[in-house]
């Protein structure tokens, strides 16, 4: 019985003396290692959780990329369609002009871009492969008198890597799937979130917001207009800089006579929705172009086009412009584009800006406690401004 009651007691005063000694030793390490202790392992946790959410996404793939698609072409049509509303046009008459006046426009640029293509693409055949053919001989007869074998060795070399980062980037392209099933169940997928948010994104917002506890709706319900309002203001800044960038580039390579002006010009303001990235390689088309089909000064002369379109671009449009909607400084927008592109490939590279900025907004908004304060914003091109007053309670 003795035995009994010394073993409980023995075992409570080693748990006493081992925490006496880890205490000991903790209160023994330096301030600054205890205090980088503290956060390393609070930086695992988020980064796993992260992780964690990252391969969430990558499994939802087919529905993560179509749900992100939808909002984007809600952010994008949401001004002209709000246009429509206060001018009481009904809302069902709304989204139908809105969907085929989009559509319109793209199938326009789309129809001018394949009708030039057909019309100049064997004459741009035959003079690129010119072109490619005199500068082999260059390199065989001028200065630096490389063989036939090193230049196919060197373009063998070229080649693949050209192909590897097409596969890195396909890979993403293709991560709604790569049969025709899985491409069109994405896109109808896409058309239907996209009638729904148009239809009734007040209702879907309210119940998401009652999703959360009664006493968390007020923040999640001013921090998700604040970041909605964010993506809005992207998507516009993102169309005005498209737009200008494919008039710069396209009325450079029209005057200086460079075949394809109009695809170019098309591919151009596509690509520009990729900051930074898109419009460098569309613009490096036109540069190319130029090259095998009028020469290396015309080829000069538009490369200096595409250089002063991307640094009026880097330098007014991007700090100005897109620094103030989406509150990220550009260098942040390099970095995220780069981490998306290489996470997740094109619709990475797409969706990292808006992402970020609406991320960051949130973060803001709720650090700031700003809902405490009666900050809501509540501008007219909000999805849910269309809601009555009476029925805009997060509650």
């Amino acid at each position: 019985m003795s035995g009994n009651d010394q073993r409980p007691r023995g075992t409570f005063l080693d748990a006493l003396r081992s925490k006496t000694v880890s205490t000991e030793i903790g209160q023994s390490l330096p301030h600054g290692l205890r205090v980088a202790t503290a956060y390393a392992w609070r930086f695992v946790v988020i980064a796993a959780a992260i992780g964690v959410a990252i391969w969430i996404v990558i499994q939802l793939k087919l529905l993560v990329i179509p749900f992100l698609v939808a909002l984007l072409l809600t952010a994008l049509l949401w001004p002209g369609f709000t246009f429509l509303l206060r001018h009481r046009v009904p809302r069902w008459l709304g989204i139908v002009l809105s969907l085929f006046g989009t559509i319109a426009v793209v199938g326009g640029l789309l129809y001018l871009a394949i009708w030039q293509i057909t019309r100049q693409w064997g004459s741009v055949r035959d003079r690129t492969g010119a072109a490619i053919e005199q500068f082999r001989q260059y390199l065989i007869d001028g200065p630096l008198h490389l063989t036939a074998v090193q230049i196919d060795d060197m373009l063998e070399q070229a080649w693949s890597f050209a192909q590897q980062q097409v596969e890195l980037l396909l890979s993403g392209a293709l991560a709604i799937g790569s049969t025709v099933g899985h491409v069109a169940t994405g896109t109808l997928l896409t058309v239907f979130i996209l009638l729904c948010t148009l239809a009734d994104g007040g209702g879907i917002w309210r119940w998401v917001v009652r999703l959360f506890p009664s006493d968390a709706r007020a923040a999640v319900d001013g921090a998700g207009r604040a970041g909605w309002v964010t993506v809005i203001n992207y998507a516009r800044t993102q169309l005005l800089v498209a737009t200008i960038d494919a008039i710069g580039i396209g009325a450079a390579a029209f005057f200086l006579g460079v075949p394809l002006a109009i695809p170019v010009a098309v591919l151009v303001f596509l690509g520009a929705f990729i900051p930074f990235v898109g419009a460098v390689v569309t613009g490096a088309l036109a540069v190319f172009l130029a090259l095998v089909y009028n020469g290396p000064w015309i080829a000069l002369w538009m490369l200096v086009a595409v250089l002063a379109v991307q640094q009026l671009e880097g330098h007014v449009l991007q700090p100005l412009l897109m620094g103030s909607a989406v509150k990220v400084h550009p260098l942040a927008v390099v970095l995220v584009v780069a981490g998306g592109a290489m996470i997740a490939g094109i619709p990475g590279a797409l969706f990292a800006v808006p992402l970020a900025a609406f991320i960051n907004v949130v973060a803001v908004y709720l650090s700031r406690r700003q809902w405490k304060t009666g900050d809501r914003p509540e501008p007219e091109d909000l999805i849910w401004s269309t809601v009555p007053r009476t029925r805009r309670s997060p509650a």
